[in-house]
């Protein structure tokens, strides 16, 4: 009896593993760093980021001083480590702001329609005709200078940005067939915007956030090199690079450094928006 013909299956090819692009990686490592260095500063170093130390004025970046130290005496680096508390928290007390403010804007406009939202999208427009920076100047002077206050103001000005986008958000989500069903069925106007509108509508709302995030550090480094923000001895990035401009001449470093880690961190946080918003590597 002859044995049965046997047919051989091909071998099913095996599942690649999806890499993460070297960008995101990188991107996401510096993220972390800078996480790192706002939470828990004193773990990179055991220098004080306020106190001068005669004798040690304009050191050279080298094997004692990594990054150099300023016109008192005090360590570059420690000072950018302890700087990053500064600009990270209010970068994202900022977009917090907006977020929040804008979201509900966003969300009233798009769900209500007729003059609600023609009255709240004028507004809108108003907020962004105006310059951010100008803006955010305005504020400041109303709410008084310091630390906090500037994040406060560069959040008002990304309220205008946040609401045009959740709005757009919410009216294609508002016209979805699985929306009409819960409406059909009985459920009330706010239950049907709280579990089906506004979940579905965060997507693009949080990865724009993520952009706002650097747009975010960026303002407010300018804010404080202007003066506006942290007062001295505070180590923020933008004051840091204010008051390393007088030795540019003989002493780079002063400068050269804290505006690298803004620039490193901004285009981190760019990263990751692009890529939460399904962005090309």
């Amino acid at each position: 009896m002859e044995a049965p013909l046997t047919v051989d299956r091909p071998a099913k090819p095996m599942a690649k593993r999806r890499r993460l692009p070297l960008g995101l990686a990188l991107a996401l490592t510096v993220l972390a760093l800078a996480a790192a260095f706002a939470l828990v500063p004193s773990l990179f170093t055991d220098a004080s980021p306020i106190a001068g130390i005669p004798g040690n004025q304009l050191k050279a970046p080298g094997a004692l001083h990594w990054l150099g130290t300023d016109e008192l005496g005090r360590d570059v680096l420690t000072r950018l480590v302890y700087g990053t508390r500064y600009s990270l928290s209010g970068a994202v007390i900022a977009v917090a702001v907006g977020l929040g403010f804008g979201t509900l804007i966003g969300l009233i406009a798009g769900s209500l329609g007729g003059r609600a939202d023609a009255a709240l999208m004028r507004i809108v427009d108003v907020m962004l005709a105006i310059p951010s920076l100008l803006l955010a100047l305005s504020f400041i002077v109303i709410l008084g200078f310091g630390h906090a206050q500037v994040a406060v103001a560069v959040g008002i000005t990304s309220i205008a940005s946040f609401a045009r986008l959740v709005r757009s958000e919410v009216l294609g989500v508002r016209r979805s067939d699985y929306v009409e069903a819960a409406f059909g069925s009985g459920g009330s106007f706010a239950k049907v915007l709280w579990r089906h509108v506004l979940p579905n509508s965060l997507t693009t709302v949080l990865a724009y956030a993520a952009l706002q995030l650097g747009w975010a550090i960026l303002q407010i480094s300018t804010l404080g090199f202007l003066g506006y923000g942290a007062p001295p001895p505070t180590p923020e990035w933008g004051l840091m690079i204010a008051e390393g401009r007088n030795y540019m001449a003989r002493a780079w470093w002063l400068t050269v450094f804290p505006g690298l880690a803004t620039i490193a961190v901004v285009l981190a946080a760019n990263r990751l928006g692009r890529a939460l918003s399904g962005g090309s590597r």
